[in-house]
């Protein structure tokens, strides 16, 4: 885990200083293109249960997540014109490099939930959280249009809970008993891969 872990400093502190041109002119235009704070701030949960603020850029319109935590399709009313492209480039996600420096996640490991959905995990699905998540997993990679999904359902939220939920979930622990910094490396890669094929 060591190991593990100094990768994340190194390759985290290097990503803000190579990307920090690209978050000021991200915080630059979302000044222009709608009303509110430069980065969203929503608390998961993480290793062992303890629960931590997750960084994103903001891509909806002030106070939107109290309208439902799941955004459905790539036109959610809720999401700005700029948000839009944040979210299909995956460019919302540079912040989480600061959770991760700051040891609250990982590069690679289980995506983290909220508590609402975090509640409803059995005892066995519970053991995700025996690992530090992850900016991405072999779920993120498999699950790359899932708000298309989600939008194809006649209830998002049940289709979530019931069948994305339990799926990212066995891949998440195929993962815990089979990782390593290639596997890792593999992982980014593909999900880089993923995006730009986007």
């Amino acid at each position: 885990m060591l190991v593990k872990r100094l990768f994340d400093i190194g390759l985290s502190l290097t990503a803000i200083v190579m990307m920090s041109p690209v978050f000021f002119f991200v915080a630059i235009l979302l000044k222009f293109d709608s009303k509110g704070a430069v980065f969203y701030r929503q608390v998961r949960v993480g290793l062992n249960e303890k629960k931590f603020k997750l960084v994103k850029f903001r891509t909806m319109h002030v106070d939107s997540d109290r309208k439902g935590l799941l955004t459905v399709g790539d036109r959610d009313a809720r999401i700005t014109p700029l948000g839009y492209w944040l979210r299909k480039y995956k460019i919302d996600e540079l912040p989480q490099l600061i959770n991760v420096l700051g040891g609250d996640m990982s590069f690679v490991g289980p995506r983290p939930e909220v508590s609402r959905y975090v509640e409803l995990y059995d005892n066995l699905q519970r053991r995700v959280l025996t690992m530090k998540p992850g900016i991405t997993d072999w779920a993120s990679i498999e699950f790359i249009d899932e708000n298309r999904l989600l939008a194809s359902a006649d209830d998002p939220e049940t289709f979530y809970i019931q069948t994305i939920i339990p799926q990212k979930i066995t891949q998440n622990l195929k993962y815990i008993d089979h990782h390593n910094i290639w596997i890792d490396l593999k992982i980014i890669s593909q999900t880089l891969r993923g995006i730009i094929l986007k």
